[in-house]
């Protein structure tokens, strides 16, 4: 778990620790739809809300220090654990999300630090493998939900999203349609895509970002505005904590194709929303349009778009 405070920050640099102070929140599971970790800033103010959708059979605790980073510029992340054991279909996951989206308004300030609060006019949705397929797929109406969210999501992340457990083969719901431009999201879209993910780690396992299911086919179906940055010699899970523990933690550095290290494509996963969020929540579009041009980016981009 990374520390609630950095001593060493920037205001100025989003792939560097922001200059806010943080704090890991986590409410009694009584309280909540999910067990959640929330991630704050400690500075007396409001700020806008990041959901945080975490990869198959991930844990939540793997996103700290990513989170951490985000947090850290001045954004609140709610990181829910939406199952610790599932099958292929992610259709209940949808439907909890929806669910959390709908506790968030009367609910969350009341767990934050007293001088925080929650400005959920500004409210992103991110979501990292099957979590940025289920981020799709709620913003997308593809589960006909009960629980309709109150709240409008105003800005939507697929961070490495996959659509599929191999190459061409989607899982309920299905969000890919293979139709370009498809998504009318009504609302600004990034996707993330890492370089190895449709690498094979060995022969054993399929690679964990086949082509065919892959951010590469989610970007193609997005319309204005949208971004959208593939990061070279890095793989799908290298984006986690340093140091994940369990059978699942060490899981993650075994089934996927991975760089050398994971804090490089972290920094930079973490800028690069940081930044996007600047752009669409604060209307800063400076940090966003030059992040191909920052000396200070920490990976070397394999491609970058803009529709803009």
């Amino acid at each position: 778990m990374a520390p609630s405070s950095v001593a060493v920050y920037s205001e100025t640099d989003v792939f560097a620790i922001g200059k806010h102070e943080t704090k890991l929140v986590k409410p009694e599971e009584s309280v909540t739809p999910k067990p959640l970790l929330i991630f704050t800033p400690l500075e007396a103010g409001e700020y806008p809300v990041l959901v945080l959708l975490h990869g198959y059979l991930l844990y939540n605790s793997f996103y700290s220090q990513l989170s951490h980073h985000i947090a850290s510029h001045g954004f609140i992340l709610v990181v829910p654990q939406l199952y610790c054991v599932t099958g292929p279909d992610a259709t209940e996951e949808v439907e909890c999300v929806a669910e959390i989206a709908n506790w968030l308004p009367e609910e969350l300030n009341k767990i934050l630090p007293s001088q925080v609060s929650a400005n959920l006019t500004n409210l992103g949705l991110a979501g990292h493998s099957r979590g940025g397929k289920v981020a799709f797929a709620l913003a997308l109406n593809r589960v006909n939900t009960k629980l309709k969210p109150k709240l409008k999501f105003s800005a939507l992340i697929g961070i490495d999203p996959v659509d599929g457990m191999d190459t061409g083969k989607q899982t309920q719901p299905k969000v890919l349609s293979y139709v370009p431009g498809s998504f009318n999201l009504e609302m600004p879209v990034m996707v993330i895509g890492s370089g190895l993910g449709e690498v094979r780690k060995n022969l054993l396992f399929p690679a964990c970002a086949p082509k065919g299911v892959n951010h590469e086919d989610f970007y193609n179906e997005c319309c204005k505005p949208a971004c959208y940055f593939v990061v070279k010699d890095y793989g799908h899970l290298d984006m986690l904590d340093d140091e994940t523990n369990g059978i699942r933690g060490k899981a993650t550095h075994c089934l996927c194709k991975n760089g050398k290290s994971r804090a490089p494509m972290r920094r930079f996963v973490g800028g690069v929303v940081v930044a996007f969020l600047k752009a669409y929540f604060g209307g800063d579009f400076s940090y966003l349009k030059g992040i191909n041009d920052k000396e200070s980016v920490p990976v070397l981009l394999q491609k970058v778009d803009f529709m803009l």
